[in-house]
C-alpha cells in the first residue's frame, strides 16, 4: 500500500462537483506537485488531504490510518499557505515555534528546534524580526519553518511562492528542492504554473475539471501526454495543434491530408487502428524547424507569416499564422526571423503525436508512437 492513498474521493459543494472519482497513490518521501488551470480542484484537494475540508465521498489513508474523520491538528500534516499567514505582532522566533507553544512542549526543546530550523532556512539573525521587517523570501521561509518545526508526516504546500516576483520564485524553488533532498520528507506541493512543476515534481499530477488527466514524471508526462489537454499544458511555448484529416492507415504509418490547410504526409504510427476522419497533430515548438530561403525542401513543409518574434538572448521564440488561421509557435536560434516575413517551417514527424475528435492520444501497437 502507498504511504498516501486517495480513493473514489467526489467533493461537491451544495449540487457543484469539485472533485470527481479521484484515484492517487503517493510513496513515502515523494515530492508530488498538483498542477492545473484554476478551478480544476488541485487547492481543494490538497485541502481535504489537510482536512480543512471534508469529502463528500471517498477515503484518504496515511501510513495505512483512515484520515477521514480525523482532525486536522492529529492527521501528521503541516500547510503553508499562499498568504504566508504569519501573526504580525509576533517575532520570528514567535512564529515559527507557535505550533510547539501550543502544543505546551518544554522551552527547552523549542529552542533547540527552533535553533535546528532557522538554520537549515538561513534565518538565524531573523529571529527577533517581526513579519512587517521581512521581504517577501524571508516571510516565506519563516511559514515554511512553522511547517518544519512540528516534523510532520506530509508537508502541503498551496502555492507558496504566487506572491514573489519572478528572481525570488526561481531561488525560492531551488530552495525547496534542497530541502526535500535534506529532510526527505513526503510534500504535496499545489501550482497553475506548469515550468514550477516541471522543476520541483517527483511525481507530477495534471488536473482539470475536478479530475485528474495523467500522473507520471514531468519528463514522460512532456513526452508522452495521454490527451490534447495535458500534450497543451505541460510545455512552454505550448505544443502546436495542426488540424488535419486521417485519410488511410497502413500497418506502419498513417496517411494525413489537409495539414494546416492543404498539405500530405505520412506520421509512422506502428500498429495504430483508427477510423479516417478529423485529428490533430501534435508538435513541440523545439520540433518545428525553420527553412532557409532559397533551399528546396522535400515532405511536408508549412507556409506562413510571422506575426511575432520574442528574443530572449540565446533563443527566440517564432509565432506564424498558416494560410488556414492556425496559428503556430517555433523554438529558434536568435534572429531568426522577423515579423511580419514570410517563413517556411518543416515539422519533425517522427517526433510528431495525433490526436482524435475527443482529445485523446491516439496510440500505436507500442502504447506510444502516434
Amino acid at each position: 500500500m502507498a504511504f498516501l492513498e486517495i480513493s473514489s474521493l467526489s467533493k461537491f459543494f451544495g449540487t457543484l462537483p469539485i472533485l470527481n472519482d479521484v484515484d492517487l497513490s503517493i510513496e513515502r518521501g515523494e515530492f508530488v506537485v498538483f498542477v492545473g488551470p484554476s478551478g480544476c480542484g488541485k487547492s481543494t484537494l490538497l485541502r481535504i488531504i489537510s482536512g480543512l475540508e471534508d469529502t463528500t465521498s471517498g477515503t484518504i489513508t496515511i501510513d495505512g490510518e483512515m484520515m477521514n474523520n480525523v482532525e486536522p491538528a492529529k492527521r501528521g500534516t503541516a500547510m503553508v499557505f499562499q498568504s504566508y499567514a504569519l501573526y504580525p505582532h509576533m517575532t520570528t522566533f514567535q512564529n515559527v515555534s507557535f505550533g510547539l507553544r501550543m502544543a505546551h512542549s518544554p522551552k527547552e526543546f523549542i529552542t533547540e528546534r527552533v535553533r535546528q530550523v532557522s538554520s537549515i532556512l538561513q534565518l538565524d539573525k531573523l529571529l527577533d524580526r517581526r513579519p512587517a521587517q521581512l521581504s517577501g523570501g524571508q516571510k516565506q521561509r519563516v511559514a515554511i519553518g512553522r511547517a518544519i518545526v512540528r516534523e510532520p508526516r506530509v508537508f502541503l504546500f498551496d502555492e507558496p511562492l504566487s506572491n514573489l516576483d519572478a528572481e525570488l520564485r526561481v531561488q525560492m524553488r531551488a530552495e525547496l528542492m534542497d530541502l526535500h533532498r535534506r529532510l526527505g520528507t513526503t510534500m504535496i506541493y499545489v501550482t497553475h504554473d506548469q515550468v514550477e512543476a516541471m522543476t520541483l515534481a517527483d511525481k507530477m499530477v495534471v488536473m482539470n475539471g475536478g479530475r485528474i488527466q495523467q500522473t507520471g514524471a514531468p519528463l514522460a508526462l512532456y513526452d508522452d501526454p495521454d490527451n490534447r489537454f495535458v500534450a497543451g499544458f505541460v510545455g512552454s511555448p505550448k505544443m502546436n495543434f495542426l488540424p488535419a484529416r486521417l485519410a488511410a492507415v497502413e500497418p506502419d504509418a498513417v496517411k494525413l491530408e489537409a495539414i494546416g490547410g492543404s498539405g500530405t504526409a505520412s506520421l509512422p504510427a506502428p500498429g495504430l487502428t483508427a477510423a479516417p476522419g478529423p485529428v490533430e497533430i501534435g508538435v513541440r515548438p523545439e520540433h518545428l524547424h525553420l527553412l532557409p530561403d532559397g533551399l528546396e525542401a522535400t515532405g511536408l513543409v508549412l507556409n506562413g507569416e510571422v506575426t511575432l518574434v520574442e528574443e530572449l538572448g540565446a533563443e527566440s521564440f517564432v509565432h506564424m499564422d498558416l494560410a488556414d488561421g492556425t496559428h503556430i509557435t517555433i523554438r529558434a536560434g536568435r534572429g531568426a526571423a522577423r515579423p511580419a516575413g514570410q517563413i517556411r517551417v518543416r515539422p519533425d514527424l517522427e517526433r510528431a503525436l495525433l490526436f482524435g475528435p475527443d482529445g485523446q492520444r491516439l496510440r500505436g501497437g507500442d502504447g506510444r508512437k502516434g
